[in-house]
């Protein structure tokens, strides 16, 4: 596979796992559309296996390593939906998965990720006291470094997404995905572009972390030091691998207030009856927000995942910021 997917290896990345992961249904809300006067699409990946899109991507990573690389195992670091994913995807091929995570990860995740089979290590909190304990993993089991997002066949998984929605859904005239590390939008937009190039191809992330929306108008990639936002899913900068995917397939970046994102939460709580994690909303909050004009429009939005503490959950439904 080249550094950049191309649709024939997004097509072939959808048979491959096709067997294991659900073809999402696409909802909608005829009270969304009113309040936006246009027809909103949602592509519930908050309904996947271990309820985010993330496990696409694994998938697509675990069963393409050849036999004899993949019996040495797959190590990742991650805190989230894709330490889950590769841990079940390793599960499926039956292979072992070194999970690094770091200690302060929510009690919750870890033992959602060993009740997928994953064999956790902790490790401080810092990015680099996961690369290291992640390399220590690669040197001693042999096994092989599936990133989350910066890699070829995981962006290809990401991107079956759009080739579900635009079978699901036809003639859109946008479609819209949450943005971060860019594997998911970078995989759509590439699907979008060979398929329906008049479609409007769009990214949204938190005004509070805008780095890809920065980074595309500069036309390099930039950084954040200490990026906080609700939507902890889209905390991570663009990768090399993922950069030139949003530079040139995508057509806007919008943004959405982290107030907004709350809002949008629970707007998908009330009136579809939906509990997504705040990555998820921020696509639609960025419409609540006023930030494209969808009026009389068709728009699919891709709610990312689900997996979110019930705590801050129900905390945010009344009203109130927290942090997860």
């Amino acid at each position: 596979m080249s550094l950049k997917p191309t649709l024939i290896d997004i097509e072939q990345a959808y048979e491959r796992i096709a067997p294991h992961v659900h073809k999402t249904p696409v909802l909608t809300s005829s009270a969304i559309d009113a309040l936006l006067d246009g027809q909103i699409f949602f592509k519930c990946e908050n309904l996947q296996k271990i309820g985010a899109f993330k496990i696409r991507g694994a998938t697509n990573a675990v069963f393409g390593l050849p036999e004899k690389e993949a019996a040495r195992g797959v190590v990742t670091h991650s805190s989230g939906n894709h330490a889950a994913a590769v841990a079940q995807a390793a599960a499926w091929r039956g292979i072992p998965a070194y999970i690094v995570m770091p200690e302060t990860s929510p009690v919750i995740k870890q033992k959602a990720v060993a009740g997928y089979g994953g064999q956790i290590t902790l490790c401080g909190s810092t990015p680099r006291d996961r690369e290291a304990a992640g390399q220590r993993l690669i040197e001693s089991t042999g096994a092989h470094f599936i990133p989350a997002y910066n890699d070829a066949r995981v962006i290809a998984g990401q991107g079956t997404v759009a080739l579900e929605i635009l079978e699901q859904v036809p003639d859109l005239d946008i479609l819209i995905t949450p943005l971060g590390g860019g594997g998911l939008t970078g995989g759509v937009a590439t699907v979008v572009k060979s398929l329906q190039p008049s479609m409007r191809m769009v990214g949204a992330e938190p005004e509070a972390v805008d780095d890809a929306f920065r980074s595309k108008l500069v036309g390099e990639i930039l950084t954040i030091d200490t990026p906080r936002s609700l939507a902890d899913g889209l905390l991570m900068p663009l990768g090399d691998k993922t950069f030139p995917l949003i530079r040139d397939r995508v057509d806007e970046i919008i943004l959405a207030p982290e107030q907004r994102i709350v809002e949008a939460m629970r707007l998908i709580y009330e009136r579809m009856k939906l509990v997504i994690e705040p990555s998820s909303a921020v696509p639609l909050a960025a419409l609540l927000d006023g930030r494209i004009d969808v009026k009389g429009k068709r728009v699919g939005i891709v709610l990312s995942g689900g997996n979110v503490d019930l705590g801050a959950f129900f905390e945010w439904m009344q009203g109130r910021i927290v942090r997860q």
